[in-house]
């Protein structure tokens, strides 16, 4: 989740960026770490299928003891990786076959751009 740390610079003059209030003191997300238990099930639902909303997220959320936020930035996340396996399976494959994949291959279409804001909880 999000937690706020104490004062960690007292810099008045510094950039307001994401993560930091309008005085001194700076706003810090604390990663969340996952129970062995937690990312079990959460593989398992993601097996099942890529992307979870509605009342299953909320009710996986609740069950799992996390917030709603901290499942979809995990599925957000799970399905880039997904995605990144699947492409080195593709390369791999290709490579095997001696086929050559044009440099144009190496570019994410615009789906991939929606989530590009990963791994940000509010």
């Amino acid at each position: 989740g999000l937690e706020l740390s104490h004062c960690v610079g007292t810099d008045p003059l510094g950039p307001a960026g994401p993560w930091r209030s309008g005085g001194p003191c700076k706003m810090k997300r604390v990663r969340t770490v996952f129970k062995p238990e937690q990312l079990e099930r959460l593989e398992q639902e993601f097996l099942k299928q890529q992307y979870m909303v509605g009342t299953e997220r909320v009710d996986l959320a609740a069950t799992l003891h996390l917030t709603e936020t901290q499942v979809k930035v995990w599925f957000q996340n799970r399905r880039i990786k997904w995605r990144k396996q699947s492409m080195e399976q593709k390369k791999a494959k290709l490579a095997q076959f001696g086929v050559m994949q044009p440099a144009s291959a190496n570019t994410t279409d615009a789906k991939d751009h929606e989530e590009d804001t990963v791994d940000v909880e509010l």
